[in-house]
C-alpha cells in the first residue's frame, strides 16, 4: 500500500508508491455520476486533504468556494465555470520569449515558495527497476498546492524543484503525470501541462492536476488510428489534436512516445498542451453508454498550437491545457452567462494551427514515431 510518513522535520511528508498501487476499475456509470467516488484512494484522500488544510489556513490568495457552473447546449459539451478571482488575483506570469526559453534563477520559480504550501514528495518505489536509468532521473516529485486555484484540489507537480528544470517535458515527467491519474480512484481527476508560448506563466518544469466532476467529452471522443501500436491517434469531432492512450501495463513505452512526440515539437518551436483524464479505450466511433463508461486507462490529449507571447488577450478565457479539452474557467460574469458553444469554438480555433499545417504536422509525426 502507499504510505505516507512524517520523515526528517525539515522534510515534507512523503507519498511513497509502486506499479501495485494502480487503481484500475474505475468507471462512470452515467452521466455525470463519478462511479467510484465513495471509494477515494489514498492519493485522493492525501491530496483533498492537504489541500483543504491548506486553503484552511489562508496560504491561497483567495477562497475557492462552489464554482458556478454550467454546460454549453451544444455537441461538445462544454463545462463553463465563472472564476474570476484566478483571472484578478493570480500572479503575474513571466516574460516568455521562446518555447526553449533557459530557467533563470531570479524568476519567481518553485524554489521561492512558502514551504508549508508542499502538500508531500511523491516518490516512486523502484524496487527492481533499472538502476543505471534511475542515477539520472529526478528521485521525487513536489506536490504543492496552487495559490490560484482553477476548482477543488488544484496542485502542480514539479519534479525535483533543485534540479531546475525548465517548462520542457521529460519522460519522468509525463511517466510521473500518467502514474498521478492511475493512482486516482476518482475519474474527475486530471492532468495537465502548459508549454511555453501555450500560456505556461512560470518556466520551471511542472504539470497541473484538479478535479473536475463533471463528464468531459474527450474522456469518450472517436479517434482515428495513426501508430497504435504506440498508443497515438488522431481526434476526431474535437479541436485538432492527438491522443494517446494506455493502461497501466503500458505506461513507460507510451510515456517514451508522448515525448518523442513533445521533442519533436520542442525541435520545430511549436507550443503545445497536454491534458491527461481516466478514458474509455480507443476506438473511430461513438461507443455504446456501457463501453463509454469504462474508464481503465488514461487519454493523453496533445494539441499542438500557435505560440503565444506577451500579454494575454481573450477576455473571456485563456486557451490552454483544460480549454482545449473542453472545461472553460471565465473570467467576466457577461461572457460566462452569454458565450455560446459556437463562440468557444470561433475563439479555441484561433490557437490552433490551421488544418494543412497541422496535416502536415500528423504526417511528419507519424513517420517520426514509426522509424
Amino acid at each position: 500500500m502507499p504510505h505516507c510518513s512524517p520523515a526528517d522535520p525539515t522534510m515534507a511528508l512523503q507519498f511513497v508508491y509502486s506499479n501495485q498501487d494502480f487503481v484500475t476499475d474505475v468507471r462512470r456509470t452515467s452521466g455525470n455520476d463519478l462511479g467510484m467516488g465513495s471509494t477515494l484512494a489514498k492519493f485522493d484522500t492525501t491530496i483533498q486533504g492537504g489541500w483543504t488544510d491548506r486553503m484552511g489556513r489562508g496560504l491561497f490568495r483567495y477562497h475557492l468556494g462552489d464554482l458556478q457552473t454550467r454546460i454549453l447546449p451544444g455537441p461538445h459539451g462544454y463545462v463553463a465555470q465563472l472564476n474570476i478571482q484566478r483571472g484578478t488575483e493570480r500572479r503575474k506570469p513571466q516574460e516568455i520569449l521562446s518555447i526553449q526559453q533557459e530557467f533563470s534563477a531570479e524568476q519567481f520559480n518553485f524554489n521561492k515558495i512558502n514551504p508549508e504550501e508542499i502538500i508531500f514528495d511523491m516518490i516512486k518505489d523502484t524496487e527492481g527497476g533499472n538502476e543505471r536509468e534511475q542515477l539520472h532521473q529526478p528521485c521525487r516529485i513536489v506536490v504543492l498546492v496552487n495559490v490560484s486555484p482553477l476548482e477543488f484540489g488544484h496542485c502542480l507537480f514539479v519534479p525535483d524543484p533543485s534540479r531546475c528544470f525548465p517548462q520542457i517535458l521529460t519522460g519522468f515527467a509525463v511517466q510521473a503525470g500518467i502514474e498521478s491519474v492511475l493512482l486516482s480512484s476518482d475519474p474527475g481527476f486530471r492532468v495537465g501541462f502548459n508549454s511555453l508560448g501555450a500560456f505556461a506563466s512560470v518556466n520551471h518544469l511542472h504539470l497541473h492536476g484538479y478535479y473536475l466532476d463533471q463528464e468531459l467529452k474527450i474522456e469518450s471522443a472517436p479517434v482515428k488510428p495513426l501508430v497504435p501500436e504506440k498508443g497515438f491517434y488522431r481526434l476526431l469531432d474535437f479541436p485538432g489534436g492527438f491522443l494517446f492512450y494506455t493502461e497501466s501495463e503500458w505506461v513507460e513505452k507510451v510515456a517514451r512516445a508522448i515525448c518523442q512526440v513533445t521533442d519533436f515539437l520542442v525541435d520545430a518551436n511549436i507550443a503545445h498542451n497536454l491534458f491527461l483524464t481516466r478514458g474509455c479505450p480507443p476506438c473511430d466511433h461513438t461507443q455504446s453508454r456501457e463501453d463509454r463508461g469504462l474508464r481503465k486507462g488514461i487519454r493523453i490529449a496533445v494539441w499542438p498550437r500557435k505560440s503565444c507571447f506577451g500579454a494575454k488577450g481573450e477576455s473571456a478565457f485563456n486557451v490552454a491545457l483544460c480549454e482545449l479539452a473542453g472545461h472553460l474557467p471565465f473570467k467576466n460574469k457577461k461572457d460566462y452567462d452569454l458565450t455560446t458553444e459556437k463562440d468557444v469554438m470561433d475563439i479555441i480555433q484561433r490557437y490552433l494551427l490551421p488544418d494543412a499545417e497541422f496535416h502536415t504536422l500528423e504526417q511528419q509525426l507519424t513517420r517520426h514515431l514509426v522509424d
